[in-house]
């Protein structure tokens, strides 16, 4: 390996850890606003049931009133049915107490419902609330996990681009201009490895004449299908070697 494929290899590794990281920071917000968005969600659930379950008893409040304001006015109509003259004057009265009545029966009838429909909402209201509870102190731990991870990212991002920022002056003007030209067209790897005779970005396999040139020439090559730029490092081989001792 040629010190222009060495330095761009490097080159190519720092700018993809550098953007993993760049992509990693600026997701890393996103999440928290769909954790934050799932929050706000079940506070405005919450909310609406506690509602519900408001408008539940101040009906029931009114209901009882209503009632309660039935009783004096039976009253009043059964001691005045008492002094009534005639048959008519007597079953007025009593139609006025029936119909009294029957607004009573009505408002209890309505304060039962009510009562049934209150508590299934009540008891969900108190369990949304304990949960929501638990919810913000996963949502606080998520917070503070994602803040220190991201100053964890952005710490390393520094240090990766200060390392190529050394770096680059180090790359030939031609080597470093064609590397950001192959790095720009692909968004993402400009170098790679041939393996097998075939080039490792696009698997294409080079021309015999093209990778026994590849294998013995120092300057820069480039795939003629994808237009990566190309390096081969040639096998180890082990040669084992085995110490024959004689008999004793």
């Amino acid at each position: 390996m040629t010190a222009d494929i060495e330095q761009v290899t490097r080159l190519q590794s720092l700018d993809l850890r550098i953007a993993e990281l760049e992509r990693e920071i600026a997701t890393l917000p996103k999440h928290i606003a769909q954790i934050e968005k799932a929050l706000d969600s079940h506070l405005r659930k919450i909310e609406a049931d506690r509602a519900a379950l408001a408008a539940n008893q101040k009906e029931r409040k009114r209901l009882e009133d209503d009632g309660k304001l039935e009783g004096p006015k039976i009253s009043k109509l059964k001691d005045q049915m008492m002094g009534a003259k005639t048959n008519d004057q007597y079953r007025a009265f009593q139609n006025e107490i029936n119909y009294c009545e029957a607004a009573i029966r009505k408002c209890d009838d309505r304060i039962l419902d009510l009562m049934a429909e209150a508590e299934p909402l009540d008891i969900a209201v108190k369990h949304a609330e304990a949960a929501l509870q638990e919810e913000k102190k996963q949502v606080e731990a998520e917070k503070a996990s994602v803040r220190e991870r991201t100053a964890q990212d952005q710490k390393e991002l520094d240090q990766y681009k200060a390392e190529r920022k050394e770096l680059v002056p180090q790359v030939k003007p031609k080597t470093y201009s064609a590397y950001e030209r192959v790095r720009k067209k692909w968004r993402g790897t400009a170098v790679t490895e041939v393996s097998s005779g075939r080039c490792g970005a696009c698997q294409i396999v080079l021309r015999p004449q093209f990778f026994q040139d590849l294998r013995n020439s120092g300057e820069l090559m480039f795939c003629e299908s994808c237009g990566r730029i190309l390096y081969y490092n040639p096998p180890v081989s082990f040669e084992h070697h085995v110490a024959v001792h004689p008999h004793r």
